[in-house]
């Protein structure tokens, strides 16, 4: 359609006809016609595939407008470009298939629209000319769209029926739907009055700090939102320091005020503390700042998103460790929006969930502020976005909930003890001796008087965990509770020995860095998945492949082994010689 619009319109510059003509006989989908797609379509495997992929931009202008398209992918694989396409826009064309009706895409469409605080909507039915020209075949599916979109706070939708193959509508008004009497496509475009996000109150994200010469110091950054002025007194969010603004640079020269969207570097009357991740806003209107949070998140890759696994959260220029505490629902796209419960995100998902942060950072709920409300979350250990969100609101118990100072130190602990606390954290495959090998260790430590505890995977699903089962939400909430109880044991003292499969990199990763690395030993026991067959001490093996035991690690639950792990025992590894070796870690 975005290819059509510009053709149509005689507002194309690139490429010219001769070359549309070519590439249409090259890798065109309408025979001989020229195909219009390609005017956006400009990757090779778009081409090939006769499909959108990427998100493609084009600039063009009339007479009473200046426009950006953002042509986004229809097809569900693609869904997170559509995300980014939609997230600077001000209105939305949702094309639909005038012989199909609404899909679930359309739906999912729309509703991350609502989500991106798009509130106009043209809903382009398009390829009238296969229906004949319905007029009945029009009205059923604006019903059906108007009825799905009734709690997505829409302040305008504007049905128009479309053949934009033939450009039906697309500038000039189709006699062969006579019974239309709306707008074209690009009348309508050129008309509607754009409602803009209500201005909240100045803010600027740090990008980076400019110290070209010794008696010059200023803060890059662009103005999220507001405007500022040179006089206004500003503060550092997160340390609380005010100054007053002397300068508001550019590269074409400073500015008597600066507004949302300008790139500037602020100076200031005096040297405060401040850098990349910190946020200036007026003195007088202060950011909020929190470490847990209720958003909306929509999952955008393959691997499952799952509560208690921890992930990079980047907010402007802020980031922090976050992690999802709660799945509070799931968005139902195929039945008029309704909550269901979910303990996993899949791709494409939409879900309110609860984050907790390593770090408060300052924001404001999206519906005031996109740029300071919306958000990425970032893999920790492949670094791929897997999820964009919006954020709502602060939770309260933020608020209410301050870490109690106390008396006594780790240090003084590790003093009376006469030893560091430490954990030693075994993993490996059911039966590759992870409980036997912690067993023989920790009689050893206990006959040299150090003080120790077992946290053994069997016997902690008998009580802190016994809620749990074993699908990979369950073992990554299993980790992360034996994780912060270890890191407790860790605080008071103890050597603490666990003994779980742990079967994802990225848990003992967060064990690790919760922990900290240097009181974080991991210990992988690297038996082949045929020897721990062999033993089999539980039969649990022989259940698994009878089907009996669902979601069994090595069977049909996958299991990562470690990558560089502190200590590798073998499978044939004489135990003796282990436990010298792994006391060497305990001191």
């Amino acid at each position: 359609l975005g290819g059509v619009l510009l053709f149509s319109a005689g507002l194309f510059s690139n490429p010219p006809p001769g070359a549309l003509a070519q590439d249409s006989k090259k890798h065109g989908t309408q025979g001989e016609a020229l195909d219009f797609a390609l005017l956006v379509d400009g990757l090779v495997a778009e081409r090939e595939q006769g499909i959108t992929i990427d998100v493609a931009y084009r600039f063009f202008a009339t007479q009473r407008r200046k426009f950006i398209i953002a042509d986004t992918p229809g097809h569900e694989q693609y869904t997170r470009n559509m995300v980014t396409g939609a997230s600077t826009a001000d209105l939305a064309i949702v094309l639909v298939n005038a012989q199909h009706g609404l899909l679930p895409q359309t739906r999912r469409h729309a509703f991350i629209a609502h989500l991106m605080g798009i509130r106009q909507v043209v809903l382009a039915i398009n390829k009238m000319d296969m229906v004949g020209f319905d007029h009945a075949r029009f009205h059923r599916i604006s019903e059906d769209f108007e009825h799905f979109a009734r709690d997505l706070n829409f302040s305008q939708i504007t049905p128009i029926p479309l053949s934009a193959l033939k450009g039906d509508n697309i500038t000039e008004r189709s006699g062969q739907m006579p019974w239309y009497r709306g707008p074209t496509l690009l009348g309508w475009l050129e008309t509607v009055a754009i409602e803009r996000q209500a201005t909240a109150p100045f803010a600027l994200p740090i990008q980076s700090v400019s110290r070209p010469t010794s008696d010059f110091r200023g803060f890059m950054g662009s103005v999220a939102s507001g405007q500022v002025q040179p006089g206004d007194t500003v503060r550092v969010t997160r340390s609380g320091q005010t100054a007053q603004v002397r300068r508001l640079v550019t590269a074409d020269g400073d500015l008597d005020t600066a507004r949302q969207g300008d790139a500037i570097t602020v100076t200031l009357d005096k040297e405060i503390d401040a850098s990349r991740g910190d946020v200036l806003s007026l003195a007088q209107a202060p950011l909020q700042t929190s470490d847990q949070f209720e958003a909306t998140l929509v999952w955008m890759h393959e691997d499952h998103g799952m509560v208690g696994r921890t992930y990079d959260l980047k907010l402007a220029t802020q980031w922090a460790g976050a992690t999802v505490t709660a799945i509070k629902h799931r968005v139902d796209i195929h039945h008029q929006l309704a909550h269901e419960a979910a303990r996993q995100m899949d791709l494409n998902d939409m879900c309110v969930c609860n984050l907790a942060l390593s770090k408060p950072i300052a924001f404001r709920p999206y519906g005031e502020s996109q740029a300071l409300g919306g958000f990425i979350l970032v893999d920790r250990f492949t670094h791929a976005t897997v999820a964009a969100g919006m954020l709502h609101h602060s939770l309260r118990r933020a608020d209410n909930i301050h870490r109690q100072a106390l008396s006594i130190t780790r240090e003084d602990r590790e003093r009376l003890n006469g030893h560091p606390g430490k954990v030693i954290w075994f993993t490996g495959l059911s039966g590759s001796g992870k409980s036997t090998v912690a067993n023989a260790l920790e009689q050893a430590l206990h006959q040299q008087g150090l003080r120790t505890y077992i946290l053994d995977g069997d016997n902690v699903r008998h009580g802190l965990n016994r809620d749990l089962g074993f699908t990979d939400a369950d073992r990554v909430e299993n980790i992360r509770r034996v994780a912060e109880v270890a890191r407790l044991m860790a605080d008071a003292g103890l050597i603490v020995l666990t003994a779980f499969i742990s079967p994802f990199r990225q848990e003992r990763r967060m064990a690790r860095e919760l922990i900290g690395p240097s009181r974080f030993v991991e210990v992988f026991m690297d038996t082949p998945l045929a020897v721990c067959e062999q033993r089999d001490p539980k039969g649990l093996y022989q259940k698994a492949r009878h089907g009996q035991l669902p979601n069994f690690t090595g069977i049909d639950s996958a299991y990562e082994p470690p990558e560089a792990a502190d200590v590798t025992v073998p499978a044939n590894a004489d135990l003796s010689s282990t436990i010298q070796r792994l006391q060497t870690y305990c001191a």
